[in-house]
């Protein structure tokens, strides 16, 4: 096992900088989930701590050794990726055992490091089976076994379930979550995906062009974001944002949305920001529901709405609304949720808000 420092790191194509000054420290045994929409530069991130590319300049370090110059093989890393990387003409045995054979380690060893790793994995039964005749749940369990058998200080994952299905996905996160709690190497895990990035993270890394935009455990990101990006990349379905303006009435504070209505502020979230600022308000729909009370609960605005159109996902319904400019999704419970042109009553819990600056987009 080993942690992984990187200092001031760049990676540069001609004059395009893919990775722009990256600062990252990742503890000993740590899930880390580096996660961004494509082009943010975190495969590119990933790559250089494997060295499959050249850093252009700063510093990794894994486990206090600088490998800036180190081949990629002496780095004491494995690498599952995207795509199974699989021997089509080798078993699953000698898939998962290759690369020990390659370093010349006694087959007693090998057998049973393969072994080990198959029943760790579920797919003793597949041994002796050529890729073409296992699903893709399967090949990538065999990919994943060929790192595991290495017993490598890092485990690096670029992208490895987006080949899957949407079931699959879900098993294959359960298989990887178990693996490291297993194991309790450290592990590298890229995905776009904001779903794995959550379920699967002790710290989630969030880039944007090139730089780190947040990082924190998943929660801490999802409750607490920096950013309109980061508050809008998290969450599914994603939050709503009300763009308006602060108003002050006799100690009073509400947010006057643009051609839309005032949502008054409970105490605890007033931010010290001038009367007349520019602000955004970032609601998920977790936190707009049908109001069912003769008033609103605490720290909640209650306003009218007309229903747009609704999505059931079977053990919730989203229902979309126009306030103002925006537009607007509520989640509601399945089978209460009245019917598109209907008019209801909405309870917004603004206690669980979050509040940005209009010119910045930060936190405020």
């Amino acid at each position: 096992m080993a942690d992984v420092k990187i200092k001031g790191l760049y990676k540069r194509y001609g004059s395009f900088e893919a990775v722009r000054g990256i600062d990252l420290d990742i503890p000993d045994g740590e899930f880390t989930v580096l996660v961004g929409p494509s082009g943010c530069g975190k495969s590119t991130l990933l790559r250089t701590i494997a060295g499959l590319e050249e850093i252009s300049g700063g510093e990794i370090a894994i486990g206090g050794e600088v490998v800036n110059d180190m081949r990629p093989r002496d780095r004491d890393v494995a690498m599952v990726f995207q795509d199974y990387a699989l021997y089509p003409h080798m078993t699953v045995r000698n898939n998962i055992g290759f690369g020990l054979k390659a370093r010349k380690m006694p087959q007693p060893e090998i057998d049973s490091r393969v072994d080990a790793a198959a029943t760790m994995l579920g797919i003793t039964a597949l041994m002796d089976r050529l890729p073409r005749q296992i699903s893709g749940g399967q090949r990538q369990r065999v990919a994943i076994g060929r790192a595991v058998v290495r017993n490598p200080r890092l485990f690096l994952f670029d992208e490895p379930l987006s080949n899957l299905d949407a079931q699959l996905r879900d098993e294959m996160r359960g298989e990887i979550k178990r693996l490291h709690r297993d194991i309790s190497t450290t592990m590298i895990y890229v995905t776009h995906d904001q779903i794995e990035a959550m379920t699967l993270a002790d710290r989630i890394v969030l880039m944007r062009d090139g730089v780190i935009e947040q990082e924190g455990a998943p929660l801490d990101l999802f409750e607490r974001p920096a950013t309109t990006f980061v508050a809008g990349f998290l969450g599914s379905p994603k939050m709503t944002f009300l763009s308006g303006r602060m108003v002050r009435v006799e100690g009073a504070v509400t947010i006057a949305l643009d051609d839309g209505p005032r949502l008054p502020l409970p105490e605890g979230r007033i931010p010290d920001v001038a009367d007349g600022r520019a602000v955004i308000l970032g609601v998920r729909p977790e936190h707009i529901s049908r109001a069912t009370g003769p008033a609103a609960a605490p720290g909640s605005a209650r306003l009218d709405a007309v229903i747009e159109f609704l999505q059931p996902t079977g053990s919730r319904t989203y229902a979309t609304f126009r306030l103002g400019r925006a537009q607007v999704m509520a989640e509601f419970e399945a089978h209460d949720t009245g019917r598109p042109g209907e008019t209801v009553p909405l309870d917004l819990n603004l206690s669980r808000a979050s509040m940005f600056d209009a010119a910045t987009q930060r936190a405020i």
